[in-house]
């Protein structure tokens, strides 16, 4: 008897030591199972755009969005219609939805400054696309080089009318970084040539409708010029309907960002030029680097991309 109790003792400490064995090794199982899990939840990221109502802008968010799909990353994308406190109340719901890097593309560079300033207090890295900040905190800046850009847009103009002549300029949105610097490399190549008179110089806010209406004004004002360099293509059409509606079909019309439409125009013989930025390529940048940053990998500070004057 004695010996049947010891045998079923010992047949109970084998059993509980088999128990508490399996136990630990289920509780390492879960651990193990909630880490993987962890580690597959993709980064979320916001991106912020100045304007869908632009192809550019468009063809940016369109690289974005297929950059963060080849990634697996989660990305929501807001629209900022061109009003920088809309600007301010995207980037505020993108840091209440838990983004981890926020891609702004600026609708106007002083403007955006208390708003990247608002990112840096919440802890949420900025990083800006075409347009720059001019304030804050911006850990990269993804842009093509504008002063550049358009000091070829203007040196290929001069070309055009013969090294003399009137000429006019129409400039993007006042603020912008783009207009500054698209403008600042446009007179490097057009200030103080001998023959040459800068008739005008109006902004129309990257819109082709106002491109339109700011190229009647100057026509019926000061018709006799021969060469147009408007700060982007949405401008450069507008201005070329209206030319061609004063049957002014010999101006000379360089544009900037070589959108579909503008490249059809320059194919036509319409536009003499566009100089070419890679929208896609800027979103699909700004994705990779902030998904990089998420990660808690460096980048770098400024990324140019690359540009180049398509011409038939």
């Amino acid at each position: 008897m004695k010996k049947t109790v010891k045998f079923v003792a010992v047949l109970m400490s084998m059993l509980l030591a088999v128990l508490s064995f399996a136990g630990c090794g289920s509780s390492e199982t879960s651990s193990s199972s909630n880490s993987s899990s962890d580690n597959a939840k993709s980064e979320k990221l916001g991106m912020v755009i100045s304007t869908l109502d632009n192809p550019f802008f468009v063809t940016m968010k369109d690289g974005a969005e297929k950059k963060a799909k080849e990634l697996g990353v989660d990305l929501v994308v807001l629209n900022s219609n061109n009003d920088a406190t809309k600007e301010r109340s995207n980037v505020e719901d993108l840091i209440q939805q838990g983004v981890q890097v926020l891609i702004i593309n600026p609708t106007d560079s002083d403007a955006v400054a208390t708003t990247v300033k608002f990112a840096n207090e919440k802890k949420v890295p900025v990083i800006t696309v075409d347009r720059a900040a001019n304030g804050g905190d911006v850990v990269c800046h993804i842009a093509s080089d504008n002063v550049a850009g358009g000091k070829m847009a203007g040196e290929f103009l001069l070309e055009k009318i013969g090294g003399s002549g009137n000429i006019v300029e129409i400039q993007g949105i006042p603020g912008a970084s783009a207009t500054r610097d698209r403008g600042k490399g446009f007179h490097e190549a057009i200030d103080g040539k001998d023959g040459v008179k800068l008739i005008a110089s109006q902004s129309a806010d990257f819109d082709r409708q106002k491109g339109l209406t700011v190229m009647e004004n100057i026509i019926q004002s000061n018709p006799d010029f021969k060469g147009v360099f408007a700060h982007n293509d949405e401008m450069a059409l507008g201005a070329l309907k209206a030319l061609k509606a004063a049957n002014k079909k010999d101006v000379v019309v360089v544009g900037f960002d070589g959108g579909e439409d503008a490249v059809n125009a320059v194919n036509s013989g319409d536009m003499a030029a566009t100089i070419a930025q890679q929208p896609d390529l800027m979103g699909s940048l700004s994705v990779e680097n902030a998904d990089k940053l998420a990660k808690g990998q460096t980048i770098d500070k400024t990324i140019p991309v690359e540009l180049k004057l398509i011409k038939k």
